[in-house]
């Protein structure tokens, strides 16, 4: 089915109120949803919709919870997410990082005890609007055993950077698995095979049917390396900042695990390039240094990834037909007015 950012957000607010969050966190929890359709991710975006209104409804997602400071120190700024709103809350963390960073040089805030936020690079996208550097990590359910381990320990580990180079941003969002979990629950819902290399059942034995790898682990990109790097994220969010290493973390796409708190973690950093540098020209470098990927051919990591002012409320979305209906039938059921786009979804 295809729809438009401003009617596919608009029904993603109104379940969003339904089921509880305020007008507020609503609103910014919808637009970060649809944000990952309008960039071709679909797997963490309206995709997960009917899961965290689940969630909501059942209690494992705080709809009440507001963030509080647990310790302030200048540059740092250390958040209890009390389980509410992952979106909301990694979207307001980056605000505050970049506050900070305007101010010192560098902002780092951290979310403690929060949810699942869906594409982390859309979070550095606040900092690069104002010039910065953005680093985000999170960590999640464990579904990456050690390299030559046997059983998971960490999460897919997403790490997410923003540079901001001219005239194009680069975003690096990423996965430190072979691929993110939400590809594997995207191709279940579309009842097609993975490749070969992404996936183990629960035994470790290699598998392309996604159900089953829903079940089992993922396979760390680049062998050891992968690992190294995921066990780095994890260090920075679940070792950190806490309060639930991956391997307590709940499943969010499972229905038997819908009441229990996630209680994962969220870290975000903004960096100014003008506090930086031998000399005044650490912005010059970096528009240099992207200019000589693209003059050789290269492109860009998120170069074609449109910006938040190129999104328009008639920018198209592309939402697989199972996904519409099942969301479709709840807001029904809420008696939720739809949009013409998404009353032909049934």
């Amino acid at each position: 089915m295809q729809s438009n950012f401003s009617e596919s957000q608009s029904v993603a607010k109104a379940l969003l109120c339904e089921y509880g969050l305020s007008p507020e966190v609503a609103e910014r929890s919808s637009h970060e949803i649809t944000m990952a359709d309008a960039w071709g991710r679909g797997s963490h975006g309206l995709l997960r919709l009917p899961h965290y209104l689940r969630r909501l409804k059942a209690g494992g997602i705080n709809a009440k919870a507001e963030l509080s400071v647990i310790k302030e120190t200048g540059a740092v700024l250390a958040l209890d997410g009390h389980g509410g709103m992952g979106h909301f809350q990694a979207h307001r963390a980056s605000v505050l990082a970049t506050q900070r960073a305007q101010r010192y040089g560098v902002g780092v805030v951290s979310v403690a005890d929060s949810n699942h936020c869906g594409v982390l690079g859309l979070y550095v996208l606040e900092m690069l609007e104002q010039g910065l550097i953005g680093l985000a990590f999170t960590n999640g359910p464990a579904v990456m055993p050690a390299w030559d381990g046997n059983r998971p320990l960490l999460s897919t580990s997403p790490l997410a950077a923003g540079i901001p180079s001219q005239p194009r941003p680069t975003i690096i969002d990423m996965a430190t698995s072979t691929v993110a979990r939400g590809r594997i629950a995207q191709a279940a819902a579309a009842d097609e095979e993975i490749p070969d290399g992404w996936a183990f059942d629960s035994n470790g034995i290699p598998t392309n049917d996604p159900k089953i790898a829903l079940n089992g682990m993922l396979a760390p990109m680049a062998g050891a390396k992968g690992f190294a790097l995921a066990l780095m994220v994890e260090a920075l969010t679940g070792g950190l900042v806490g309060p639930s290493l991956s391997t307590q973390v709940a499943d969010p796409l499972s229905l038997d695990a819908i009441a229990t708190p996630q209680r994962l973690s969220h870290l975000l950093m903004a960096i100014d390039p003008s506090a930086f540098g031998i000399d005044s020209s650490s912005t010059e470098r970096l528009n240099e240094m992207a200019h000589q990927v693209v003059s050789s051919n290269g492109r860009l990591p998120g170069a074609g990834r449109p910006l938040p002012n190129e999104i328009t409320p008639q920018t198209k979305i592309q939402i697989a037909d199972s996904v519409a209906k099942e969301i479709v039938q709840m807001a029904k059921t809420a008696n939720i007015e739809l949009p013409p786009s998404w009353e032909l979804a049934l």
